[in-house]
């Protein structure tokens, strides 16, 4: 309970903008202040994060990178995935949980492809937030709250919130459109 408790509030404290923060109790020159205002690194850090990781979950669960049973492959096979989702989603009737498997999937293709390109990046890290959230929800419900704060899924929630966020997006397709 006490790491859901730091997990909670470190992602809270990240949400706030430093730079205004560190205005208030820290004497810092304007080239600093200038480096903290600028979202364009952060920005691009954080679609990266997170796309990387719903792409490689994805593709973990569709066999791409090995079989069930190899080094560094959790799932390895739809049949593995399908297993684990029976087990999160065991509050739910179980007709549902194969199709909430396919929307979950699909959810996390096109998140994780959305944010790397960065086109409908507000959109897609608002849908990154709600989709973590439920996910963080339901392995709280099946296994307890240790499962999402170990696996850190309310962190991506935040993050994702706080990518939603941001004033713009430097370095995406978002950026190029609407400099049109």
């Amino acid at each position: 309970m006490l790491n859901f408790i730091l997990d909670y509030l470190v992602c809270v404290f990240w949400t706030i903008k430093i730079g205004q923060l560190m205005r208030n109790f820290i004497p810092v020159n304007k080239k600093d202040m200038q480096l903290i205002e600028n979202y364009a690194i952060p920005s691009v850090a954080l679609r990266g994060a997170l796309a990387t990781s719903y792409l490689w979950e994805v593709a973990d669960r569709l066999g791409f990178f090995g079989a069930h049973g190899q080094p560094h492959v959790g799932w390895g096979d739809w049949q593995h995935f399908m297993e684990y989702a029976r087990q999160v989603m065991n509050f739910l009737p179980s007709g549902i949980i194969p199709t909430l498997a396919v929307i979950a999937t699909i959810g996390e293709a096109g998140v994780g492809l959305l944010l790397l390109a960065g086109l409908f990046t507000r959109t897609a890290a608002s849908l990154s937030c709600l989709l973590s959230l439920a996910f963080a929800l339901a392995m709280a419900i099946s296994g307890g709250i240790e499962s999402p704060v170990g696996y850190s899924v309310f962190t991506v929630s935040a993050a994702s919130l706080l990518l939603a966020t941001l004033p713009d997006y430097k370095w995406s397709i978002d950026s190029i459109i609407n400099k049109n």
